[in-house]
């Protein structure tokens, strides 16, 4: 029987993690932006944007579609790669919290593909996409819950980048 990755979290910056793969939530075109995906592609370089580059010009044309994930290199981060995902912006008169929880599902399928054993996570769609902090931990601690057993993973790491954010994680992650 394999065993269980450790689930943990950690309040901190995302691309000073050292695991094999860090996850951005990245915008559909790939090619960066604010926030966390902004971060990622200044902190690791002209690397990123170069792979997100042929990636648009071969794959994702038309950009990576919501809840869906491809690697790169992670450039000048202390990961070997970056898995790029695209979140769902909240909607009051919707639900997407599938394709929330797809971000996540998608980005350790792939973390699998590339033998991954340590993955970090932002919190996905809770910057400029308003998703509720409390409802997208409880998305994200579940989707990756669930997931968790597909690969060889020894951590997955939820990497909250301010107090409220931490503590919403903590909760969700509560037995």
């Amino acid at each position: 029987m394999t065993a269980l990755p450790a689930i943990t979290r950690v309040l901190g910056d995302i691309t000073e993690q050292r695991v094999d793969a860090i996850v951005n939530a990245a915008n559909s075109s790939l090619l960066g932006g604010g926030g966390v995906d902004g971060a990622i592609h200044r902190r690791g370089g002209p690397e990123i944007l170069a792979e997100c580059r042929r990636l648009r010009a071969t794959r994702y044309g038309r950009g990576l579609p919501t809840g869906r994930a491809v690697a790169t290199t992670a450039g000048r981060l202390p990961a070997r790669w970056v898995i790029h995902t695209v979140g769902p912006v909240h909607s009051h008169t919707e639900d997407r919290s599938e394709q929330l929880a797809s971000c996540y599902r998608e980005s350790l399928r792939v973390a699998a593909e590339l033998g991954a054993t340590t993955v970090a996570f932002p919190a996905i769609s809770t910057g400029v996409y308003r998703w509720p902090l409390a409802d997208a931990a409880r998305v994200a601690v579940h989707a990756v819950t669930e997931a968790a057993p597909v690969g060889g993973f020894v951590e997955l790491r939820f990497v909250l980048f301010d107090e409220p954010a931490y503590r919403a994680f903590g909760a969700a992650m509560a037995p």
